[in-house]
C-alpha cells in the first residue's frame, strides 16, 4: 500500500486571480495601518519637535522686532493666519515649554498648543482658551491635570510676560469658576481626558492672571462664526481631498510595484518601490490623523 506524502510536501495549488487580488488588498490595508501607527506614536513627536523649533525661531524674531501679534490681526493689518505663533507658555511644574499657535483645528494642533480664535490672548481682559494634545504630536498637555490649585506659570505674548495662578481642574459636570469681572483675565487650558489615544472627554484647567491685565485686542472671530472643527475634540474634514489623492498615489504605486516585480524581479522592485510605498503610507497616515479628534 503506497505511503501518503506528508502535508508539508504536498504542492500547493497556484492562487487564483481573485485570491491574488485579495492578498494585495490585505497587504495594502496592513501597510496603511502600520504606517498610521508609526506616524501617530513615533513620527508625530518628531514632527512636533521640528515645528516647535521653527515656531520658536519665528516668535523670537517677532518679539525682538516688536511685531508679535496682540490681536487677531497681524502687524500689517491682515488677518492672522492659522498656525501663526502668538505666545509662549511655560509651566515648569509639568515640563511644558511650548509656542502657542493661532487656531485649534486638528491640523494646527499638530505643531503645538493652539489659541482659540474667538477668545482674547492670554493676559488680556476677558477669557482666553488654549487647547493642546494629550498624546500625539508631543502630547504637550498630557500632564495638565496634575496641576494643583495655587500653582503658577507664565505666558509670554507681544504684550510681555503674563503670570497665572491655577484655580483648579474640572471635568464635564463640574461647576466652572465665576466669570471674570471687568478688568480681570482668565485662562483655560484644555486637553483630552482618558487613556492615551482614547479620549473620553475634556479636561480643563482654570487659571487667573496675577500680574497686570493687558487691554484686549480686536477680534473678528466670535463663537457663532468659529468653525465647528475648532471646538473641543472636533475632527477636521476640510482636507479629505488630500487623503483621496494620497490613497490614489498609494494604489498606483502598489500597481506599479506588482508590474515591476513581474518585469524586473523582486530585488530591483524592492529597491525602487519601498521608499515610494513608505512615503505614500505616511502621507495617508498624516491625513487620517487630521480626521481624529483635535486634542487626541
Amino acid at each position: 500500500m503506497p505511503k501518503r506524502m506528508p502535508r508539508s510536501m504536498v504542492p500547493l495549488a497556484p492562487l487564483s486571480q481573485s485570491q491574488l487580488l485579495l492578498r494585495s488588498c490585505l497587504a495594502l490595508v496592513a501597510a496603511v495601518l502600520l504606517a498610521f501607527a508609526v506616524n501617530l506614536m513615533v513620527l508625530s513627536h518628531l514632527q512636533h519637535l521640528v515645528a516647535q523649533q521653527q515656531l520658536t525661531d519665528a516668535f523670537r524674531a517677532q518679539l525682538s522686532a516688536g511685531t508679535a501679534p496682540v490681536s487677531e490681526g497681524a502687524f500689517d493689518d491682515t488677518l492672522l493666519p492659522d498656525g501663526a505663533p502668538v505666545a509662549l507658555i511655560q509651566i515648569p511644574a509639568i515640563g511644558v515649554n511650548e509656542v502657542v499657535v493661532e487656531g485649534t483645528t486638528s491640523g494646527e494642533l499638530t505643531s503645538g498648543p493652539g489659541h482659540r480664535r474667538d477668545t482674547v490672548l492670554p493676559g488680556q481682559e476677558g477669557v482666553s482658551v488654549i487647547m493642546g494634545r494629550a498624546a500625539a504630536y508631543g502630547g504637550p498637555f498630557s500632564r495638565i491635570q496634575e496641576l494643583a490649585p495655587g500653582e503658577t506659570f507664565t505666558v509670554l505674548t507681544g504684550q510681555g510676560e503674563q503670570k497665572f495662578e491655577v484655580i483648579g481642574v474640572r471635568y464635564a459636570g463640574d461647576l466652572a469658576p465665576p466669570s471674570p469681572i471687568a478688568g480681570e483675565s482668565r485662562l483655560i487650558l484644555e486637553t483630552a481626558r482618558g487613556a492615551a489615544f482614547i479620549p473620553t472627554g475634556v479636561a480643563r484647567v482654570d487659571a487667573h492672571l496675577v500680574s497686570e491685565t493687558e487691554p484686549a485686542g480686536a477680534r473678528q472671530s466670535s463663537f457663532r462664526t468659529l468653525p465647528s472643527q475648532s471646538l473641543e475634540l472636533a475632527t477636521d474634514t476640510s482636507t479629505v481631498w488630500a487623503l483621496v489623492f494620497a490613497l490614489q498615489f498609494f494604489v498606483i504605486a502598489e500597481i506599479a510595484a506588482v508590474w515591476s516585480y513581474r518585469r524586473i524581479g523582486a530585488q530591483k522592485m524592492w529597491v525602487v518601490f519601498v521608499p515610494v510605498m513608505v512615503l505614500g503610507g505616511l502621507l495617508i497616515a498624516d491625513q487620517v490623523t487630521r480626521l481624529l479628534p483635535n486634542m487626541l
